[in-house]
């Protein structure tokens, strides 16, 4: 085991190293140029369009609204990235990992733009009359690469199940034994019963309960974090100094932070910035085929949005509080470090920390449901939809009650095997992304 363990360590290091980070990276910087900054340029644009998205026009097909679309992409994506994955960026690459998380949201806004504008764009209609997409019909009907859009499929139904099922039940079930001695197997019961109750409504049930409960939690989450900051309102400049300033220095060793480089700085804050947003991984837009929309362009502007959301908003309201209140030189790093943090700003705040923990990791278990099972339907058809459903159920379960040192690492290898072929696609069809926004846009303004 010890064996298995080294050698998909080695694996993982590979897959996500130094040439991964380049790939996501250029390639959102690519297509941001390549779009002449539009989601810089019409980020208003885009919150007016999700703003109005919960309605529909008239003779727009689709499953659900472009705000359900929306919310369900954010379910999967605002998670555990957002407490642990932020406090674990600060720990290994200092404050400055905090900026290199902004650079990745930026230009990974147009990468999520035109994963959503090709998701529209060749989404195909399944033999239970759904609409259906994502890159694996994108690299399919764009490309006519049937199997690079087979092997996306694969990975992503197995990364499904780990970053999306058994790592979150697990993270919900040790966060509330550890806060409120709730025993790992009612956890698991109770999540998948939840879950069952959710997902066996397909998408349009998952869209209904995103749409409230997606909002209502990342709001609540923002305000605490204000509060805390209000509070330390005098340290907040100083904290943002901080960030761009170890950006380009380096973090000198401080109480328990052990020091880091500039380097460090941004391999962690790059890493843990796609880990966060999951711009470039390709399973946002299987959420926002689904939306009931005619134009590929306006789904693409809501959208971008989620990674804006996620990372410029959630993820900096996390940061600044961890440094604010000082507590990223306690020595703490991931959940522990955002609830140290929470609760040195504000009594009882790592009880807001334990509430995010296990409302976002839920709603990420019902994201990752409906990507497992539209890349699984990919492959098996829609006769493999209910056992899917059931198979997700019972592995929820299992998850709360074991030890997922392999789970973790298998996942976060296959999350970097989904990314490639998406990026090779993204890349080869972003001529068509270009021309449709051209287009799009000069007809606006006609």
């Amino acid at each position: 085991m010890d064996a298995l363990s080294e050698f998909l360590g080695s694996v993982s290091s590979i897959v996500w190293g130094p040439i991964m980070l380049v790939l996501l990276l250029g390639t959102g910087l690519y297509l941001t140029l390549g779009l002449g900054l539009l989601p810089q340029r019409k980020l208003g644009y885009g919150f007016r369009l999700m703003l109005g998205g919960r309605k529909v026009e008239e003779g727009h097909k689709g499953e659900i609204t472009p705000f359900q679309a929306l919310t369900t992409a954010l379910s999967a994506t605002i998670g555990t990235g957002n407490i642990a994955g932020v406090a674990t960026a600060i720990f290994l690459g200092g404050p400055g990992a905090v900026f290199w998380m902004w650079i990745t949201a930026l230009v990974g806004m147009a990468t999520k733009y035109a994963e959503a504008v090709l998701a529209v764009r060749y989404r195909e209609v399944d033999a239970n009359g759904r609409y259906v997409g994502g890159p694996m019909y994108y690299i399919r009907n764009g490309l006519g690469w049937g199997w690079l859009g087979w092997l996306f499929a694969l990975f992503a139904t197995v990364a499904a199940f780990g970053i999306g099922n058994t790592v979150q039940s697990n993270s919900v079930a040790k966060a509330l034994e550890g806060t409120f001695e709730v025993p790992t197997i009612i956890t698991g019961l109770v999540l998948a019963a939840l879950t069952f109750l959710v997902i066996i409504g397909g998408v349009k049930r998952i869209g209904r309960v995103a749409e409230h409960l997606v909002p209502l939690m990342a709001i609540l989450y923002v305000v605490g974090a204000l509060v805390i900051l209000a509070f330390n309102a005098a340290d907040v400049p100083g904290a943002l100094g901080l960030i761009f300033t170890d950006a380009f220095t380096g973090t000198a060793a401080a109480g328990g932070f052990a020091g880091a480089g500039v380097l460090a700085a941004i391999r962690f804050g790059v890493a843990r910035g796609v880990f966060s947003n999951e711009a470039g991984l390709g399973s946002a837009p299987i959420a926002h085929a689904a939306a009931k929309t005619n134009d590929p362009v306006r789904q693409g502007c809501v959208a971008m949005l989620g990674t804006f959301i996620d990372t410029i908003v959630v993820c900096t309201m996390t940061a600044l509080v961890i440094i604010t209140t000082g507590a990223w030189t306690s020595g703490e790093t991931g959940a522990e470090l955002s609830a140290l943090a929470f609760d040195t700003g504000l009594p009882g705040g790592d009880m807001i920390v334990t509430l995010g923990l296990v409302v976002f990791a839920f709603t990420t278990v019902l994201g990752w449901a409906y990507y497992g099972e539209r890349a699984a339907e990919y492959i098996f058809g829609t006769q493999v939809i209910l056992p899917f459903r059931v198979l997700w159920v019972l592995a929820l379960v299992a998850g709360a009650v074991g030890n997922l040192g392999l789970i973790w690492t298998v996942a976060d290898i296959m999350n970097a095997l989904m990314a490639i072929p998406n990026l090779i696609a993204l890349i080869a069809l972003s001529g068509t992304v270009f021309a449709i926004s051209r287009a799009y846009f000069k007809a606006q303004k006609g």
